[in-house]
């Protein structure tokens, strides 16, 4: 809104210029989404903790200090976040970008599966909440129709096509594949993160460096010259979506202020599906989806090592490959203090994303 009203004053007040830029709303995006949370998330966090009473149920099977330090501590800290967000990139944004309503659209769709899924949680004092299928079946629904919006306002050479890293000028044509293939990023970049979110501050952070890896490639995939010079696939319109990145940046500093262990409150699926869902989303439009799974490493090892679990048990005799999955309970089991095995993983994230960003100069 602040685009749409200050920048066509522009002719009258030169100063408004600034508002034309990207990296400027980016920062003011940034800015409001932490100062949105620090003022309203204390009151929220309060509020949550009286209506949940309890707090989120803890699995019983987990590490056995958990059901200590984490007993009545609220969840869905996800809400505060997403709300932050849309203030900030109503705000700051251009509104008239699609791309922009694409990414909203998928975000609080996943959002909102994930509310039932904290919901039905709280409600019923378990860890089970919505059924696997159906939030499977809600998440390829919602990503489907942005797959089909995505290729709709694409250029026809890249409408259903795939990019890879490291090769300038390769492009595959997977026609209608190619939709199956958004789908599962989405969903799957969904599911990654979380997975993830299991211990106070681990997901959030990666999330936080996930997200400003893509306001970069955003950036400069919506610079035709930038593009040119670094010899990636150009996608008009896409620089917006940095100020997105940049809200969501913003929110999740204010968010790990309270996250921060011991954690006052918890991401809550609420939260985690719809980032992840944010980012695949991002990832699919600016044309690096590959990228995402670099970028994006220590979500990809948490799933996988829910994977491979799950199939070692089930085809291995009940064989286990790790002590318990998600890998980071795995490292808890073995002795890891829980600020260990967060602050590694932290770690791990920035080094998966800095490996992420140099395919933008390798060509």
């Amino acid at each position: 809104m602040l685009y749409y009203y200050l920048y066509a004053l522009a002719d009258q007040y030169s100063v408004l210029n600034v508002f034309k830029y990207i990296t400027f709303r980016a920062g003011g995006a940034t800015l409001t989404a932490m100062l949105f949370f620090f003022l309203f998330g204390p009151r929220l966090i309060a509020w949550l903790k009286v209506k949940q009473g309890k707090g989120q149920p803890i699995r019983e099977d987990g590490p056995a200090s958990h059901l200590l330090t984490k007993q009545g501590t609220p969840t869905m800290g996800g809400l505060i976040i997403l709300t932050s967000i849309l203030v900030s990139t109503l705000l700051w944004a251009n509104l008239a970008n699609p791309y922009v309503w694409i990414v909203l659209m998928v975000t609080f769709g996943y959002g909102f599966l994930g509310f039932l899924d904290d919901y039905l949680k709280i409600s019923k004092r378990n860890t089970k909440g919505l059924a696997g299928k159906k939030k499977l079946l809600g998440q390829f629904v919602i990503s489907a129709i942005a797959a089909v919006w995505i290729s709709s306002l694409a250029t026809p050479n890249q409408a259903t096509h795939l990019a890879f890293p490291f090769f300038k000028g390769v492009l595959l044509d997977l026609g209608y594949l190619y939709f199956i293939f958004a789908m599962v990023v989405m969903t799957g970049a969904s599911n990654a993160v979380n997975l993830t979110d299991g211990l106070d501050g681990l997901a959030i952070v990666p999330i936080m460096i996930a997200c400003s890896c893509f306001a970069l490639i955003s950036y400069l995939v919506g610079n035709a010259v930038f593009a040119e010079y670094l010899q990636i696939h150009a996608v008009p319109g896409a620089g917006e979506l940095a100020v997105v990145c940049a809200a969501t940046v913003g929110a999740g500093l204010g968010f790990l202020w309270f996250n921060a262990p011991p954690a006052r409150i918890f991401m809550g699926d609420v939260g985690a599906l719809a980032f992840g869902g944010m980012i695949g989303t991002i990832a699919v439009i600016t044309k690096h989806e590959i990228v995402l799974a670099i970028i994006g490493g220590l979500f990809v090892m948490e799933a996988l090592s829910v994977i491979l679990q799950v199939a070692s048990y089930r085809y291995r005799n009940k064989k286990r490959i790790f002590l318990m999955a998600p890998i980071h309970h795995h490292f808890e089991k073995k002795g890891w203090s829980e600020p260990t095995v967060v602050i590694r993983f932290w770690i791990l994230a920035v080094i998966f994303a800095l490996i992420g960003l140099s395919t933008l100069k390798l060509r």
